[in-house]
């Protein structure tokens, strides 16, 4: 394998990778070998065509795709290790050669780490956060503890109303014909949620249980099912299931029962303190992000499209896994959310850029402050993470290699850049 660099304007790269002929020979061969038991040609059993005939009667490319996709994925991650430019995007390959007898050779598109010009990140000037515990805030922590222990009682005897918790079955019907991915079975859905398209769930309100209500949406104009945009829909629902929540008292025995206090005094007490540290914490992080964000408006750097666009699909993605985890397909959410893939990528771009520049002024300034994490601090990271994921902190040490290291050691100099930029911050007074 061989790789050549050739850097290009705005902080992108066009490497050009080649392999050789043996290997795109060998390439050749898994693929006719994967395919030949389904290449049928008169004359010959099914699986038995020689490979030389398959080439005579399609022509000799006719592995070739196969050949590139097998060759491509560990010849990039060769020349990744090879190449000493950071690359901070995927690839957008292209194949410039592929020919029996010939080296296999391709291109990727990269987009480079770029420079960054550090301003002024030492004395910037933030906002005074208010970390101070009002009355207000203390009830509205106990109410939420009152919520969370209120109790869920099924209710028989009256229709739907706004606030219920409901369990249902629908189908969504266009012009009389059901649609794909229109139908749920025993869902769970709270009325006022907002879970739905709009105005769904404020017709299920007067509902009972056991009859069968017509919902009618119209699909969003620019919805992201073709077949679906701008649509009159029609959903049969079934409530099978109301529930309502019934609030505790506040009183001693609320105290007693939430907490290891006997007394509603001692219990608010208690929570105006932990509020407190909570609010203190949150206005550290609030500090550290105001000065982390006036560096990066003083500093100057110029941003990558592919780097961009990178950014963007990764925080979609981490958006479809936490979803994954709490049972909604990213299917189901664009479906109820009228939106779909594209639309996500271009919602976040804002909040891409903005954690790209943070990123790379964090490690500029830890960079130029000589910053570093120390081995003390990645052991008790690793504790933190063996306590989060339930394992020994051994298995943990065993599972990072030599290059996972490394990024959580960057990881961990990055967050104490950012500690430093905030404590070199000036605050108002104000």
């Amino acid at each position: 394998m061989s790789l050549q660099v050739e850097k290009l304007e705005k902080n992108m790269a066009k490497l050009t990778i080649e392999t050789s002929a043996e290997d795109l020979e060998k390439a050749i061969e898994n693929a006719y070998q994967k395919q030949k038991k389904q290449i049928s040609i008169p004359g010959f059993r099914k699986g038995k065509v020689p490979r030389q005939m398959v080439e005579k009667m399609y022509g000799k490319e006719v592995f070739y795709e196969d050949a590139a996709n097998e060759l491509i994925p560990d010849a990039y991650d060769k020349a990744m290790e090879e190449c000493e430019e950071d690359i901070v995007s995927s690839p957008k390959i292209e194949v410039t050669q592929i020919e029996a007898g010939k080296p296999f050779v391709f291109t990727a598109l990269v987009a480079l780490k770029p420079e960054v010009k550090l301003g002024k990140y030492k004395g910037v000037k933030i906002d005074k956060i208010d970390s101070e515990v009002t009355d207000e805030e203390v009830d509205a922590e106990i109410n939420r503890e009152r919520e969370n222990n209120a109790r869920n009682i099924t209710v028989e005897d009256r229709p739907v109303k706004d606030g219920d918790m409901t369990t249902l079955d629908f189908e969504g019907f266009v012009d009389g014909v059901a649609f794909e991915g229109g139908k749920g079975e025993n869902y769970p859905l709270t009325i006022g949620s907002g879970a739905f398209i709009p105005g769904f769930e404020e017709q299920l309100v007067g509902a009972e249980i056991g009859k069968e209500v017509e919902v009618k949406v119209t699909f969003p104009e620019d919805y992201q099912a073709e077949n679906l945009k701008g649509k009159d829909a029609v959903f049969k629902c079934t409530v099978k299931e109301i529930k309502e929540k019934e609030l505790p008292e506040l009183d001693d025995e609320f105290a007693s029962e939430v907490s290891e206090f006997e007394t509603m005094a001692e219990y608010r007490e208690d929570v105006k303190k932990n509020l407190a540290e909570k609010k203190e914490k949150d206005a550290k992080n609030a500090r550290e992000e105001a000065a982390v964000q006036a560096a990066v408006e003083a500093s100057e750097m110029e941003i990558p499209d592919a780097m961009l666009e990178t950014q963007q699909k990764q925080m979609v993605d981490e958006f479809a896994q936490r979803i994954t985890m709490q049972g909604l397909s990213m299917e189901q959410y664009f479906q109820f959310t009228g939106t779909n893939y594209q639309k996500m990528v271009e919602q976040v771009k804002p909040q891409a850029e903005e954690r790209i520049k943070a990123r790379l002024v964090l490690e500029a300034v830890a960079a130029a402050e000589k910053i570093e994490a120390t081995e003390e601090e990645y052991e008790k990271e690793l504790e933190t993470m063996a306590e989060v994921y339930q394992m020994e902190v051994s298995k943990v040490r065993d599972l990072m290699g030599e290059k996972e290291k490394k990024n959580m050691m960057q990881d961990l100099a990055v967050r104490k850049a950012a500690e430093f930029i905030a404590e070199n911050a000036e605050e108002s007074k104000e």
